[in-house]
């Protein structure tokens, strides 16, 4: 996966530090990340789903597991038989669990890593995301991180005693 830079934040004062000519929109009724990518589900995934009345049988693709080196980070979400879209889009193409999705599908197109009290965010160089450098895309801000990163970005603050 090729992966481009696009920002910075400083856990400590949420100084941001962004690349000015990048820009993302989230396009509705796209979905394409919804067929095309595998997500990987953490055990706070799995719960939240399982609070919402569903068997992780319905959800969980227990035949793909993701690594890291020889960690092993968990199962894949399920995907459809009949046309390899995720198992909670909707025939709108929206998402049936959309506040209560997978962290993956939260951050994407996005991969945040952090280095000790910073986490660098960069973009997935991902052809069929039409919203990544979008004309009518929002660079990425406060209110941007507070949108899309602000579950990962409160738990480290947290970690590192910032909040």
């Amino acid at each position: 996966m090729e992966k481009k830079w696009v920002a910075t934040i400083h856990l400590d004062t949420l100084e941001i530090e962004s690349d000015p000519s990048f820009k993302f929109k989230c396009l509705e009724n796209c979905a394409e990340c919804c067929f095309r990518l595998d997500i990987p589900l953490r055990d706070d995934d799995i719960e939240r789903i399982e609070e919402l009345g569903y068997n992780t049988w319905e959800f969980v693709d227990y035949e793909k597991m993701f690594y890291r080196g020889d960690k092993f980070l968990g199962y894949a979400l399920k995907k459809r038989p009949f046309d390899d879209g995720c198992v909670f889009l909707g025939e709108d193409r929206k998402c049936k669990i959309y506040p209560y999705r997978p962290l993956a599908c939260k951050l994407y197109p996005f991969v945040l890593v952090r280095q000790g009290s910073v986490i660098e965010v960069y973009v997935r160089g991902d052809d069929f995301c039409k919203g990544i450098n979008h004309p009518e895309g929002r660079k990425i801000d406060l209110e941007f991180v507070k949108e899309y990163f602000w579950e990962v970005i409160e738990k480290y603050r947290k970690k590192l005693g910032f909040s």
